[in-house]
């Protein structure tokens, strides 16, 4: 792995001489000649390597001095996907930084919900990264910033406050400090665009290649939610549910970004929802280290070669995605999205879509709580098990969130009844973001392991499969594409 990157002096130079854009956001570039840092890929001829240093995040060389460069635009590198792949307390930290928690609970907010104390959470962080969270949530209110001083003809100070800063002046000097431009004259380098739909932004979601957007979009429209949920015009278009209101977000493919169209009750909530949509689609994900390990077996070898860049689905609501995991309970996939509808309907918060289909917000844990558990049309155990987890998700017993504990969660999961190591790994994989999560029950999983050639048998499946850790839940996607699973049907 590469954690640690940006101390092994010898391989950053050699990323930035050949401009590697695989390391963007693994380390960052700071040039002690003209005090600017860059990404490892920035187009400009290389600085000398005795003029280089190296940190590991944006906040850590705005805290040395650095100011972002203008041509690699630093802060709009794809996160590094250490905070994906890891459960401990930096990286769980990282998460619900980029979720927004510094900027609306502080510090004490954020160290709460890790369960340490402050002093704790900044030491490990600071050690790790060169910043604490003040800093890290300075960083990616900085970038907030921009995207709304380049995207929007919002007033100054609207964006100030939308981008949660506390006061104008403490957005015009960190904005100068970070990108050494005053804010209007960070408008005017970008040309003049129309005034758009109030609260709609256009952005540009960067990744790592390569990326193979079917078996993301193609699940995400086989399993789409209707009223939450729709595949239109080349996009997956939903509606989320966030901190300060509500929101519609529209994902298409392209070959080097994903386009996000935003449209935002409150743009407070932009940080929070980019964040969501990125985790959604799996964007910090390093493609190359997850395929080479699943290169290695020569049984894995050819799909990979096939279609490589696979992602894993993930989820914008947590506790939506385990609702209907227990709802798909052997059941079929249109059954499963039958079972959701008909909750969204009695239960959802509805919502306008001028621009589509979509109707409501999927009801949270409270409001499913108090469903009578007899106008569910399933068999009365999975109504059992329905009914716990959600009262489990409103009281807080459980807790789905980024900052999850996978280990313990999993146990959680698995100590409630209805609730098996199929549905618990599921939810593992797609809502705790586990990239080793594995399914060596799941009936697609068995038939495509013994059309390759690999044990069917979930006990010597698991063994086989201790080759392809850490990243068991992207060899599941690989396994599911030799299959007829709902993941390969991106509509026309």
């Amino acid at each position: 792995m590469r954690t640690g990157m940006h101390l092994d002096r010898d391989h950053c130079v050699r990323a930035v001489r050949s401009k590697d854009a695989r390391f963007d956001g693994w380390f960052y570039t700071a040039v002690l000649t003209t005090r600017i840092y860059c990404r490892p890929s920035c187009p400009v001829v290389p600085p000398k390597p005795e003029n280089m240093t190296f940190h590991p995040s944006a906040a850590a060389c705005q805290q040395a001095g650095f100011r972002a460069c203008k041509r690699c635009r630093p802060d709009t590198s794809p996160g590094s996907p250490e905070w994906n792949r890891r459960a401990d307390l930096v990286a769980r930290a990282m998460r619900l930084i980029a979720d927004g928690v510094v900027d609306r609970d502080g510090v004490p907010g954020l160290a709460a919900r890790l369960g340490y104390s402050t002093r704790q959470v900044e030491r490990q962080l600071v050690a790790e990264l060169g910043a604490g969270p003040l800093a890290l949530a300075r960083a990616q209110r900085a970038q907030t910033a921009r995207l709304l001083i380049e995207t929007t003809p919002l007033p100054m100070a609207e964006i100030a406050f939308a981008a949660g800063f506390a006061s104008v002046r403490a957005f015009n000097d960190t904005v100068r400090e970070v990108f050494a431009l005053s804010p209007s004259a960070l408008r005017a380098r970008v040309p003049a665009s129309g005034a758009g739909t109030p609260g709609t932004l256009t952005l540009r979601l960067p990744f790592r290649a390569p990326l193979h957007p079917s078996n993301l979009f193609g699940h995400l429209a086989a399993t789409a939610v209707p009223g939450v949920e729709e595949w239109r015009d080349g996009a997956y278009r939903r509606t989320l549910r966030l901190p300060y209101g509500h929101g519609i977000v529209a994902l298409a493919p392209r070959p080097d970004h994903i386009a996000c169209r935003l449209t935002l009750s409150d743009l407070r909530d932009l940080t929070v929802a980019i964040s969501r949509c990125r985790r959604l689609l799996d964007l910090d994900a390093d493609p190359v280290a997850v395929d080479d390990r699943l290169r290695a077996d020569p049984l894995l070898a050819p799909l990979v070669e096939r279609a490589p860049g696979r992602r894993v689905p993930r989820t914008v609501d947590e506790a939506e995605f385990a609702v209907r995991a227990v709802l798909g309970q052997q059941v079929s996939t249109a059954a499963a999205r039958t079972h959701a509808a008909r909750l969204v309907t009695a239960h959802g918060e509805p919502l306008d879509d001028p621009e589509g289909g979509l109707t409501h917000l999927f009801p949270p844990p409270g409001a499913l709580a108090a469903v009578d558990p007899g106008t569910l049309a399933v068999p009365r155990t999975r109504r059992t098990t329905f009914t716990t987890l959600v009262r489990r998700l409103a009281d807080g017993e459980l807790h789905l969130g980024v900052d999850a504990d996978w280990a313990r969660t999993r146990a959680r999961l698995l100590a409630l009844p209805g609730i098996g190591p199929w549905t618990a790994d599921v939810i593992a994989m797609r809502v705790l973001g586990d990239p080793d999560a594995f399914l060596p029950t799941d009936l697609g999983i068995r038939r495509a392991a013994g059309t390759l050639g690999l044990p069917s048998t979930p006990a010597a499946l698991t063994a086989r499969a201790e080759s392809w850790r850490p990243w068991r839940a992207y060899a599941v996607q690989y396994l599911w594409a030799t299959d007829s699973h709902p993941i390969n049907l991106l509509p026309a």
